[in-house]
C-alpha cells in the first residue's frame, strides 16, 4: 500500500518545557533531548568511568569477603595462602568469562538476557529475578556497613542515629540517579580514587616488605596440610578450606555489573566493556587476595569492635612516622573512612543496573511496562526509585543490621553466574563446529560454571537455615508476580492481533472515494495512536460510524516513546522515527480511501504524555474546529481485573483531562475485546 505524503509532518521534542526553570529542573535537572547526537556520548561512560560506577561493588566487598573467608578457617588459617591464591583465580575466571559474554553481546548481555537468550524464557526469568533481589542487597548492605564504619569512629551515643543516616543516604543517592547515571559517577569518583590509593599502598607494602618470608611462609603452609590430612583427613580439612572460600564468596559480587551496564558504555561498547573488566579483574584480584594474604603475614587476629582491616593496619602503620611527626593513626584513620565511604558508592552499582535489568525485563513484558520509561532526564526514574524503595524497605525490616543483611546476601548473585555460565558453555558446545577457538572459549566459560556452581551450592547449604531462606522466598515471589505480569501481557497481545484481523477486511473491503480537499476551517478529527494496531484502525472505524459526515479532515497524531531498549544511540532514535511515520501514513491511506483529508503528526520524547500535549495544542492553533479521539481497550472481566488495570496505561484520560483546560474535548471511544470478541461502539452514547 502506498503511503502519502499529504500534511505529513514530524516534530522534533523540546523535552515539553518552556523556558521556566521548576522544582524538578533544580533538584534532578533540564530535560534533555534524545535528538540530539551528542547526548548519548555526553551520557556515556568511558572505562575509567565505568570502573568506578560498576567496579565499587566488587572492590568494597574486599573490606568484608576475605575477612569473613580467613575468620571460617579457624585454626587453619595457613590454608590462607591457599585461599588468597583460589580467590585471585576465581576473580580473573569470572572475568575471563564475562568478557565472552560481552563479545557475543556487545550491546548489553547482562545475566537475564544471556539465559533468556542461551537457556530459555524462564531461566532468564530466574536469573533477571535473582538479579534484580541481589542489586537491592548489595544497596542495603553496602549502605549499613558503610554506616558501622562510619560510626565506629563517633561516641556510642550517636549510634542510634545509624539507622537514619542509612534511610538519608538512600533518599540522597535516589536523588543522584534520577539526575543521571554520569552525574553520580563523578560526584562519587573522589571517595573511589582515594580508596585505591590507600588500599594499593598499604596492602602493596604489607607484602612487599614481607617478600623475603613468603617462600617459608608457603613451605610452612604445605607441610600443616600434610600435617592436618593425617591428623584430622583430607576431606575434613577440604570441607574447611572450602567452606571459607563459599563464605568470602561476596568477593566476587559486581563483577557481572560491566555487561549488564554495557547500554551506558562509550562506544565501541564492547571494548569499552573489556577494558573495564580488566582494570576490575586487577583491582579486585589484588586487593581482596592481598588483604588475606595480609592477614596471614602480620599475624592479624580478631579484636573486639574492630575489622580485621583495621587491625592489619595499626599493625603495619601504626609507628609510621614522617619528620618526627607520628603520622600512622591519620593514616590508619583515612584508609578506614576510605573504606566506610567507599561502601556507599557501592550502592551506586545497584542503582545503575538494578533498574536496567527492571527495564530489560520490562521491554519483555515480565514486569509492567512503565519501568523501561525514561524521564526527561533520560533515566529510567520508576526503576531508580522502585529499587530505592525496596532498599529502604530492607533496612527498616533488618533495622540495618549488617550481620542480618551479610545472611541474605550472595545467594542471588551465583544464581546468576551459575546460569550465565552454563548458558555460555551451552552455547560454545553447540557451535563448535562453526567457532574456531570453540574448546578454548567452552574451557572458559565451563571452568567459570564449576567455580560459581559450588560456591552457589555451599553457600546455599550453609545460609539456608541461618536466613538466607528468605532471599529464596523473596525472589521466588518476584518469580510469580513476572510470571503472572507476562501472562497478563501475552494474552491482551492475542487480543488486539485478533482485533487487527477482524478490523482489516472491512476495511478493504470499503469502496474507496476521493479524498477531500484541505480546509483547516472545516470540522477536523484528531485520532491519537499509538503505532499502527488494532486499536487505531477500530478507533478510526468507531469515529467514522459514529459521526457520518461530520468530518472533512483526520490528523493521526503519534509519539514514538523513546524508553530504556533504544536509548543506545542515534541511530535506533532515526529508526524509531522513521517506523513511527510510516505507521501513520499507513493511518492516512485508509483515511483517504474513506473520503477525508488526511494528515499526520509525529513526534518522539521519553514521556509521550507531554509529547501528546504539545502536539495536540499544535493542531488545536492549526486547525480551530477540531474535536480529539482516543481509543480505549475494554476487556472483560477475565482478562482485565485488577492486574490489568494496573498494568496498562491511562494516557488518553491524562490527556483529556489536560485538554479541557483549554477548552477542547477529547472523546474515549471503547473498543471492546477479549474472549476472543470485538465490539465497536454503534451510538454516540457508547463513547
Amino acid at each position: 500500500m502506498s503511503s502519502p505524503t499529504i500534511g505529513s509532518k514530524t516534530t522534533q521534542s523540546n523535552g515539553g518545557k518552556s523556558g521556566k526553570r521548576t522544582i524538578s529542573d533544580v533538584l534532578i535537572g533540564p530535560p534533555r533531548d534524545v535528538r540530539d547526537p551528542e547526548i548519548f556520548h555526553s551520557l556515556s561512560l568511558v572505562a575509567f568511568l565505568a570502573w568506578v560506577g560498576l567496579g565499587s561493588d566488587g572492590l568494597s566487598s574486599s573490606c568484608y569477603g576475605p575477612e569473613e573467608a580467613f575468620l571460617a578457617l579457624g585454626h587453619h588459617q595457613y590454608l590462607a595462602v591457599f585461599l588468597a591464591m583460589l580467590m585471585a583465580l576465581t576473580v580473573f575466571v569470572i572475568s575471563a568469562s564475562y568478557s565472552q559474554t560481552i563479545d557475543l553481546f556487545p550491546t548489553g548481555g547482562g545475566g537475564y538476557l544471556v539465559a533468556t537468550k542461551l537457556l530459555g524464557k524462564y531461566f532468564g526469568l530466574v536469573s533477571g529475578s535473582a538479579l534484580v533481589v541481589d542489586y537491592v542487597l548489595t544497596i542495603a548492605i553496602s549502605i549499613a556497613s558503610g554506616a558501622d564504619a562510619i560510626f565506629s569512629f563517633l561516641p556510642v551515643d550517636w549510634l542510634p542515629y545509624k539507622f537514619w543516616l542509612c534511610l538519608i543516604v538512600v533518599v540522597l543517592m535516589v536523588l543522584m540517579n534520577l539526575r543521571g547515571v554520569k552525574e553520580s559517577v563523578l560526584s562519587l569518583l573522589p571517595i573511589f580514587i582515594a580508596f585505591i590509593i590507600m588500599h594499593v599502598w598499604l596492602v602493596g607494602y604489607a607484602i612487599l616488605s614481607r617478600a623475603p618470608e613468603l617462600p617459608s611462609i608457603v613451605g610452612h603452609a604445605v607441610r600443616e596440610v600434610h600435617a592436618s590430612s593425617h591428623s584430622i583427613g583430607m576431606l575434613a580439612l577440604a570441607v574447611i578450606f572450602f567452606r571459607a572460600y563459599s563464605l568470602g564468596g561476596g568477593t566476587y559480587t559486581g563483577i557481572e555489573a560491566v555487561s549488564n551496564g554495557l547500554p551506558i558504555l562509550r562506544e565501541p561498547r564492547a571494548e569499552t566493556g573489556k577494558r573495564t573488566m580488566i582494570y576490575m579483574a586487577l583491582s579486585l584480584a589484588f586487593v581482596a587476595g592481598g588483604i588475606l594474604l595480609g592477614y596471614l603475614l602480620l599475624n592479624v587476629e580478631a579484636e573486639a569492635g574492630k575489622t580485621l582491616n583495621a587491625v592489619m593496619f595499626e599493625r603495619l602503620a601504626s609507628n609510621w612516622h614522617l619528620f618526627g611527626i607520628g603520622v600512622g593513626p591519620g593514616i590508619i584513620t583515612f584508609a578506614l573512612l576510605t573504606e566506610g565511604a567507599l561502601l556507599f558508592v557501592a550502592a551506586q552499582t545497584g542503582f545503575v543496573d538494578g533498574p536496567r535489568v527492571l527495564a530489560t525485563m520490562a521491554t519483555d513484558r515480565w514486569l509492567p511496562r512503565r519501568f523501561a520509561n525514561l524521564s526527561a532526564r533520560l533515566v529510567t526514574q520508576d526503576g531508580v526509585i522502585t529499587i530505592g524503595l525496596a532498599a529502604i524497605l530492607l533496612l527498616i525490616g533488618t533495622e540495618a543490621k549488617v550481620d542480618v543483611l551479610v545472611v541474605l546476601y550472595a545467594i542471588n548473585v551465583f544464581v546468576t553466574f551459575t546460569l550465565s555460565q552454563l548458558g555460555m558453555t551451552t552455547h560454545w558446545w553447540l557451535e563448535r563446529k562453526n567457532e574456531k577457538r570453540w574448546l578454548r572459549k567452552l574451557a572458559i566459560n565451563g571452568i567459570g560454571t564449576i567455580f560459581t556452581a559450588t560456591i552457589l551450592m555451599i553457600t546455599l547449604t550453609l545460609k539456608f537455615h541461618d536466613g538466607g531462606w528468605v532471599t529464596v522466598v523473596i525472589t521466588g515471589g518476584l518469580i510469580a508476580v513476572c510470571y503472572t505480569v507476562r501472562r497478563h501481557y501475552e494474552r491482551v497481545s492475542k487480543a488486539i492481533e485478533q482485533l487487527e484481523a477482524d478490523i482489516l477486511p472491512k476495511l478493504y473491503a470499503v469502496k474507496k472515494l476521493e479524498p477531500a480537499k484541505r480546509d483547516p476551517d472545516a470540522s477536523t478529527a484528531a485520532i491519537l495512536v499509538s503505532g499502527y494496531n488494532g486499536l487505531g484502525l477500530a478507533t478510526l472505524i468507531a469515529v467514522t460510524q459514529l459521526f457520518k459526515g461530520e468530518f472533512r479532515n483526520v490528523v493521526f497524531i503519534g509519539v514514538g516513546e523513546v524508553d530504556a531498549a533504544l536509548l543506545k544511540g542515534p541511530e535506533e532514535v532515526h529508526e524509531l522515527e522513521t517506523r513511527m511515520t510510516e505507521d501513520l501514513n499507513e493511518y492516512c491511506q485508509f483515511a483517504a480511501d474513506l473520503g477525508l483529508h488526511p494528515e499526520l503528526r509525529a513526534g518522539l520524547a521519553p514521556d509521550v504524555v507531554v509529547e501528546l500535549r504539545r502536539l495536540c495544542l499544535e493542531v488545536a492553533h492549526e486547525f480551530p474546529h477540531v474535536v480529539f479521539f482516543a481509543g480505549k481497550l475494554i476487556f472483560s472481566d477475565e482478562v482485565e481485573g485488577f492486574i490489568g488495570r494496573f498494568l496498562h496505561n491511562h494516557t488518553s484520560v491524562e490527556i483529556q483531562n489536560w485538554l479541557q483546560l483549554y477548552g477542547y474535548s477529547l472523546v474515549i471511544l471503547p473498543i471492546r475485546v477479549g474472549a476472543g470478541s470485538m465490539a465497536i461502539p454503534q451510538n454516540s452514547q457508547a463513547a
